[in-house]
């Protein structure tokens, strides 16, 4: 009696095994992708769910804050697209005049055009028109380091070519930041600075003595401000009053325990009406997990990983090491921002004012952050192998009107 076999006819071309489409050569490019869309459409019907309230009771439309979100999307998404298709040369000739625009922008915020919004002074406003330059200095930032400390890396032997001219202009970039009093946004760009000479290789002795320096700079202005003072002898306190020092983190933790595993349902949170500040903002991780539940926030956190696995496979492919510096930038960036965040929220550091990214509401840090994906994409697409794995795929379009002509017959 004749045996059947499963083995494919001599010839048949075999289908790729699940670890060979996990080595493909695009497969840090739809990882980046896919989270990136993600975490942008669960941001916006956060956005919606935890703003609601608070508008309707400013006399607003209750989807006021959600369609400017949405407006920032709009306008964020093609800024991506254009960013992706970039080539890595032009980043490279427009280091300078990059950051030479982020610091002329954020030098306006003490001109007549800025204005304090919660005690620092770090936007611009135009009639119709506001904007935070800090986080376009960022992405400034985060390009012009690579371009500077790729050009170095041959001299890092001395030190004086390591650290200089990277960590004076750092500094001084990041300093102006820390002027309008916003250290939210000056550590974030501390760990962005930390991830590019970090992944430059820079020599130990540099990258401890800048830790150092940068640990200080917070330190003291921590203690400048009477705000931050408190809030950090209520974080440590055994006995903080929970009607005041304490009330945020607070109602924070209880929107995390009264979600449970799978929440109370979208739209059903309770703390977003007027118990929980900046709900849609620097707390939203709270609001998730009150409708969302554990299920919700392990979500994000997965997501934010699979942004971290999909640049950390960027820069241990990527053939040019400005790519990889700048990856590591921006890596450092967006995913220790995200858990600076989400470690407020749960109570694990004291209140520091980060937003969450792609998630929070926020048109600068939305856009910004978007092109600052963008800009990795481009790299994703030049992986070896990529560009030719990306060609030989049929667009969209190509798809469609295949799967309309095969209906049709």
């Amino acid at each position: 009696m004749a045996q059947t076999t499963d083995a494919p006819a001599p010839g048949t071309p075999r289908a790729p095994s699940r670890l060979g489409q996990w080595n493909s050569a695009v497969t840090s490019y739809y990882l980046l992708v896919g989270a990136s869309m993600l975490l942008l459409v669960l941001g916006l019907v956060m956005v919606l769910s935890s703003s609601s309230v608070e508008s309707l009771a400013s006399g607003d439309s209750p989807y006021a804050v959600f369609l400017g979100q949405a407006q920032f999307a709009l306008i964020g998404l093609p800024l991506m697209w254009l960013a992706s298709r970039v080539p890595t040369r032009a980043y490279k000739r427009l280091a300078w005049p990059l950051l030479a625009v982020g610091i002329a922008g954020q030098l306006l915020v003490f001109s007549p055009l800025g204005l304090s919004k919660g005690g620092n002074r770090g936007w611009i406003y135009l009639p119709g028109f506001s904007a935070q330059p800090s986080e376009a200095l960022k992405l400034a930032l985060v390009v012009w380091l690579g371009a500077i400390l790729v050009r170095k890396q041959p001299l890092f032997d001395d030190w004086k070519h390591a650290a200089i001219p990277a960590l004076p202009v750092a500094a001084g970039a990041i300093g102006l930041v820390l002027l309008g009093h916003d250290l939210g946004t000056g550590i974030t760009m501390f760990i962005l600075v930390a991830g590019a000479l970090f992944v430059a290789g820079v020599p130990m002795r540099i990258f401890a003595v800048a830790g150092v320096g940068a640990a200080a700079v917070v330190a003291v202005m921590a203690v400048a401000s009477d705000n931050r003072v408190g809030r950090i002898m209520d974080f440590f306190s055994g006995d903080c009053d929970p009607t005041d020092g304490c009330y945020q983190t607070k109602h924070g933790l209880q929107a995390l325990a009264t979600g449970g595993w799978f929440g109370l349902g979208l739209g059903q949170s309770r703390e977003k009406w007027s118990y929980l500040p900046e709900a849609h903002n620097d707390f939203i991780y709270a609001i998730i997990g009150e409708e969302l539940g554990l299920i919700g926030t392990l979500l994000v956190l997965v997501l934010f990983g699979v942004l971290a696995f999909a640049m950390f496979r960027i820069i241990a492919r990527h053939p040019d090491p400005f790519a990889q510096v700048v990856t590591g930038g921006v890596a450092a960036w967006i995913i220790g921002q995200a858990l600076v965040n989400m470690g407020v929220v749960v109570g694990l550091l004291p209140v520091i004012g980060v937003p969450l990214p792609l998630v929070s509401a926020g048109g600068s840090a939305l856009i910004t952050t978007l092109v600052a994906l963008g800009v990795v994409v481009s790299f994703a697409r030049t992986e070896p192998g990529a560009a030719e794995a990306l060609a030989a795929r049929p667009s969209v379009v190509r798809r469609s009107l295949a799967v309309i002509g095969r209906t049709r017959a």
